[in-house]
């Protein structure tokens, strides 16, 4: 029960840093990662080895880093304040750190999973998820923005990290248990 509790705090955290530190549209598309992450490690438990998804988990790991590079030089946030009317954040803030922190437990996930802990298959529910699922949203906020559909900083490198989120949902999701 107390890691159950540990991880809806931990998915509503993330939420909530999303929402004050970039609004709430992005704190709505956190939601589906993080709180989506929580529903599908509650309703899909698993019991799949650190071995089974060990290569989609280090593809996506390496292809969100190269996401997060095509956010950075592709001005990401200055084009997600135009949606949101929220200033773009000082990336040094504890806010932001703490979402950073978020992201950084992802990193825990192959420690815990070789110990089967229960938190090991909630950070990779939640990682699968906001990879698979939440970044789809970069095909969403062109619709919000006031000229014809284009490019969005970050849509390239989600042409490859969302399947590659797929396929470690479906290794998670084939071994229930």
């Amino acid at each position: 029960m107390a890691t159950k509790l540990f991880a809806l705090l931990f998915s509503l955290v993330a939420v909530a840093s999303g929402y004050v530190a970039l609004g709430l549209i992005p704190a709505i598309v956190f939601t589906f990662g993080f709180l989506g992450g929580y529903v599908l490690w509650l309703l899909i438990p698993s019991n799949a080895s650190y071995f089974s998804i060990k290569i989609p988990l280090f593809l996506t790991l390496a292809l969100f880093v190269v996401h997060k590079i095509e956010e950075r030089t592709m001005n990401f946030f200055p084009a997600l304040s135009e949606i949101t009317g929220v200033p773009v954040p000082d990336m040094s803030s504890p806010l932001v750190y703490l979402l950073y922190a978020t992201a950084i437990a992802w990193l825990l996930i192959p420690f815990l999973l070789k110990r089967q802990h229960p938190l090991g298959y909630y950070f990779a529910w939640t990682f699968f998820a906001s990879m698979g699922i939440t970044e789809l949203a970069h095909f969403v906020f062109p619709f919000f923005l006031d000229q014809p559909y284009g490019y969005f900083p970050g849509m390239a490198s989600v042409l490859f990290l969302a399947p590659l989120a797929w396929w470690g949902i479906y290794r998670l999701a084939r071994n229930r248990i």
